[in-house]
């Protein structure tokens, strides 16, 4: 054999021993995808996401990973946007590789995106897509692939109405929403049936659309009406601007928001507008449970929690107990862990997936306050049924 020959021959097999080196390498990480809104006007929500569950991940890791695996994490943003949200996913999917994904806190997002994990058969887990379309798009109608950590608006909805007329005395209600959000008509439809079953008045209804800023026509007919109470399911950027406005045309009634508010940002932008209005939340950022984790958060990040954060690490938890109870990190496998899942203790509760529509019941809501400029935990209501 020739001296070129056996050259050749062992850089062939120097190559082939690196490749499958590699490949092993691979193979003994288990690839979980993240996408969420991490620039544009959600990226506030989709940066707390992401950190959350690149925080647990790393914890994770170091307590020796799962199933003696490292878990490797891969993050997309979506750029709050439902084409490069569906992009992403199919990219994580079949160029990526991953096992599962967890990602967003967007209704409308996760909507999009739901097919996309069908075909591909790789398992979503939504930190905080509320709609109940995320799971089950029509009656009788299951997305195998799409699951959430979060309660679904239909609870919300009912919480405010339920929390209006008993906690608040309220009797009068009016509603300003974002025609254009899945999550604020959801929120917003549920409600005004709860609020109808309890007995209350709707005296205004009132939309508006993506992008604007103006809301004082919606608010003068509003203040026509004469509430106790205005619903304004929407995010804090339009929660800032209008209760601002309409404070200046004096209106006093109680504002009653959502998961969209809380946002140190809100606090910022609409400061006294706000004093003494009440949110729905998924749980409370000062819960005891929660603070070990929030200085190892404030550690890592160099920043305080969101409520999203909590949302991330609860999903990843989540996921890293479907994979266990899988016993292999296969995205059908994961699939089926994920539909029978139960007893998750996470820290906003407990989770146990209901197979028939992929939600996590007996999940209770929070009621936070707004008090000198600050949230503040107000009650915890009773459980999702």
């Amino acid at each position: 054999m020739s001296r070129k020959i056996v050259v050749a021959t062992l850089l062939f097999a120097m190559l082939f021993s690196l490749s499958a080196c590699r490949q092993q390498a691979k193979e003994e990480t288990i690839k979980i995808g993240f996408f969420g809104a991490l620039s544009g006007d959600q990226a506030v929500w989709g940066q707390a996401d992401r950190d959350g569950v690149i925080l647990t991940v790393e914890q994770i890791n170091a307590a020796g990973g799962i199933l003696g695996k490292k878990v490797e994490l891969v993050v997309y943003d979506d750029k709050g946007d439902q084409l490069e949200a569906v992009n992403v996913v199919k990219r994580l999917i079949n160029e990526d590789k991953v096992v599962a994904i967890i990602g967003c806190n967007s209704s409308g997002r996760n909507i999009a995106v739901a097919p996309v994990a069908e075909a591909g058969k790789v398992p979503v887990i939504s930190t905080f897509a509320t709609n109940p379309r995320v799971t089950v798009p029509e009656p009788g109608k299951l997305m195998k692939y799409t699951f959430r950590v979060c309660f679904i608006d239909s609870y919300s909805g009912y919480v405010k109405a339920k929390f209006a007329w008993d906690d608040l005395g309220a009797r009068r209600a009016a509603v300003l929403y974002e025609i254009s959000s899945d999550y604020s008509v959801g929120v917003r439809d549920f409600f005004k049936q709860s609020w109808a079953e309890l007995g209350g008045e709707l005296v205004a209804d009132e939309a508006f659309k993506s992008g604007d800023v103006d809301f004082r026509p919606q608010l003068t007919k509003i203040k026509e009406a004469n509430p106790d109470v205005i619903i304004m399911p929407f995010l804090y950027k339009e929660v800032a601007l209008s209760t601002r406005q309409a404070r200046d045309l004096g209106i006093t009634a109680t504002f009653l928001g959502g998961d969209g508010w809380p946002s140190s940002a809100l606090l910022e932008m609409a400061a006294d507008a706000v004093e003494g209005s009440y949110f729905v939340n998924h749980g409370d950022i000062n819960a005891p449970n929660v603070q070990e984790w929030r200085e190892q958060y404030k550690k890592r990040f160099n920043k305080d929690i969101e409520i999203n954060s909590i949302m991330g690490h609860d999903a990843m938890i989540m996921l890293k107990a479907a994979i266990e109870k899988a016993g292999k990190a296969e995205p059908e496998a994961i699939r089926d862990a994920l539909e029978n899942l139960k007893g998750v203790e996470v820290f906003t509760g407990v989770i146990n997936i209901d197979p028939a529509t992929h939600n996590p019941v007996g999940k209770a809501a929070s009621i936070i306050a707004i008090r000198n400029g600050q949230f503040q935990f107000y009650k915890q209501f009773e459980p999702m049924k």
